[in-house]
């Protein structure tokens, strides 16, 4: 396969992938910011949420102050910012469309109709923002299963799928480090951390596992009371979990294995040592150690096995 028919691929795969967990993000933003609280602390959490998403200083320059329905035009719809669900989007259709000829006809369909209906569904953000957000979901949702439908299992899928789960594990960490900074800005990070759940705070970790289809799954694994402990267990370390670290990591690490050559055993032997930590690590160690330092080392391999997939397959970042 051409290394720029791969690049289209894997950052079509990227952006639809980007787009649904900005939504998600949005959403416990928006879940968040309804419950009794100080305006402060709403304030916090969307500083939080631009601040992890590396947008603040993007956003300040639009902006005169900092206000939830001016964050929510900017995260959705603002055609400046590169990681706006309007802007992701946009970029999947166009990678979709330069390998027109490699997609099924289903797979081009879905993502093209995609766009076509984004403009109607931004209208109705203002009146239903939720409403909103479920349907971004629900079309990434209706393209990845397009997609394993109907492609061939070649190489294709397989860089595909590689941007599908490098983004997802950028973004599940993401979110639950957006939480963690909501709650360090507050003070209140360490006490949950060390308490060992004592200390909960019910409904804002219910947002947290909605906002990623895990609270369901939260109720089946533990039949218990929501904890901070078991949540970043779930979503971390939890192979099982789709949506979590460790599940990523393993779709990662097979991935790789079918599009490997000479040049990516030194990406392939990273990927498996983050798959190995997250296979074997352990929770209370996690977060005796710190949950924001790990999520900031884990972000940080993650963003370098994605350039390193980027030299060894695709086109150069520098070049693209």
């Amino acid at each position: 396969m051409l290394s720029r028919t791969a690049d289209h691929l894997f950052w079509m795969a990227r952006y639809t992938e980007r787009a649904e967990n900005t939504a998600r993000m949005l959403d416990v933003s928006v879940q968040t910011s309804l419950l009794p609280q100080s305006e402060a602390s709403v304030e916090l959490l969307w500083r939080g949420m631009l601040g992890i998403c590396e947008l603040q200083p993007q956003y300040d320059a639009r902006y005169p102050g900092l206000a939830p329905q001016s964050v929510l035009d900017f995260m959705t719809r603002e055609p400046s910012n590169p990681s706006s669900i309007a802007s992701c989007l946009n970029a999947a259709r166009e990678n979709a469309r330069a390998v027109r000829g490699t997609l099924t006809t289903e797979v081009w369909e879905t993502i093209n109709s995609t766009w076509l209906e984004l403009r109607a569904r931004l209208s109705d953000i203002e009146r239903d923002p939720a409403q909103f957000f479920e349907w971004v979901k629900y079309r990434s949702h209706l393209s990845r299963g397009v997609m394993v439908g109907t492609m061939l299992r070649d190489e294709a899928l397989y860089f595909s799928r590689l941007g599908t789960f490098l983004e997802r594990a950028d973004n599940t960490a993401r979110i639950l480090d957006v939480r963690y900074h909501a709650l360090a800005d507050q003070g209140t990070a360490a006490a949950e951390e060390h308490d060992g759940g004592r200390s909960i705070d019910f409904y804002h970790w219910t947002a947290i596992l909605r906002s990623v289809s895990a609270f369901e799954v939260y109720r089946k694994v533990y039949s218990d009371t929501i904890t901070p402990a078991r949540v970043a267990e779930l979503l971390m370390l939890r192979a099982d979990m789709p949506r979590s670290l460790a599940s990523c990591m393993n779709d990662v690490v097979a991935n790789l294995a079918q599009v490997g050559n000479a040049h990516s055993r030194e990406t392939e032997r990273r990927a498996g040592l983050l798959q190995a930590d997250l296979q074997y690590g352990r929770i209370d160690v996690i977060l005796q150690q710190g949950l924001h330092a790990y999520l900031t080392t884990f972000l940080q391999r993650v963003n370098d096995l994605a350039d390193r997939v980027s030299r060894d397959f695709l086109v150069p970042l520098a070049t693209a």
